[in-house]
């Protein structure tokens, strides 16, 4: 076993009323105890307590902290002073939202120290076994999971609105992104267990967002689909294979590479490589 590396967290808290002082945490800050090391930011993604407290949360908005909080820690921002975290709390919900005073842990590494402490204190008990995730959203789990591994989901953008390289009112979020020297790079969950119509939504923007990566950030784009294997589908009636077929026809004719959930690895590690992480 290797050494553990001293560590300290912080909770963030959403206060809905600050008279009563009633609050649940949403989020985990963890950084290298030593300053100028890694930091890492979780925010958690069952809301169901907050509604609970407030049901006009804006849970929009909460999330959006995350990547938000993430940026800053990238940039070393707060390396040495929480404090600058704080602001981002604070310029977006005032005291509705709180930092917890440090707490000192050992991690044998960020990564599983960030599970555990998001278990510890922001995830709610489960009693019943939760469901498993299926179509879209295990993709996109899986996505964010070889992403978190390769140390590089916090300098990646999520949901990114389409409408910035195509036009207002465009309604398409890309599930995350980033910007190499000379591309940029952008992937998608598409499920095609159940039907085609993300394939077929995908294959229609692709045009327009890679004429529009080039316009508005003058590098080309790449545009990854990320869906299930063939085997898993492999057990179903023909129809259902014709049409994973024709989804992933539909969009490798508009220059989108198709990849699984197998090869996320490899697309990880090399983000890991371009990002410099």
């Amino acid at each position: 076993m290797g050494e553990r590396v001293p560590c300290e967290f912080f909770l963030i808290r959403y206060v809905p009323d600050v008279v009563k002082g009633e609050f649940t945490n949403i989020g985990v800050v963890l950084r290298e105890a030593t300053g100028g090391g890694e930091s890492l930011v979780r925010f958690t993604r069952d809301w169901s307590r907050v509604r609970c407290m407030d049901a006009d949360a804006d849970i929009g908005l909460l999330e959006g902290l995350e990547g938000e909080i993430a940026s800053r820690l990238a940039v070393g921002v707060s390396a040495k002073d929480p404090k600058a975290v704080m602001e981002v709390l604070e310029d977006s919900l005032s005291n509705s939202l709180q930092m917890s005073p440090a707490g000192a842990c050992l991690a044998e590494n960020m990564a599983s120290e960030m599970e555990l402490l998001m278990r510890m204190y922001v995830e709610p008990l489960r009693v019943a076994r939760p469901r498993t995730k299926t179509g879209r959203a295990a993709i996109a789990g899986a996505m964010r999971t070889e992403f978190e591994r390769a140390g590089v989901w916090g300098l990646m953008r999520k949901r990114i609105g389409a409408s910035m390289y195509t036009r207002a009112g465009d309604p398409m979020r890309i599930d995350c992104g980033y910007r190499a020297t000379e591309l940029v790079r952008m992937f998608q969950a598409v499920s095609l267990e159940g039907d085609v119509e993300g394939a077929k939504g995908l294959a229609y923007s692709a045009a327009s967002l890679r004429e529009g990566v080039g316009r508005v950030e003058g590098v080309s784009l790449e545009l990854t689909a990320v869906v299930e294997p063939l085997r898993e589908v492999s057990e179903l009636e023909d129809e259902a294979m014709e049409r994973y077929r024709f989804g992933v026809e539909a969009m490798e004719r508009e220059a989108i590479r198709v990849v699984t959930v197998n090869d996320l690895a490899r697309a990880a590690a090399t983000a890991r490589m371009e990002l410099q992480v």
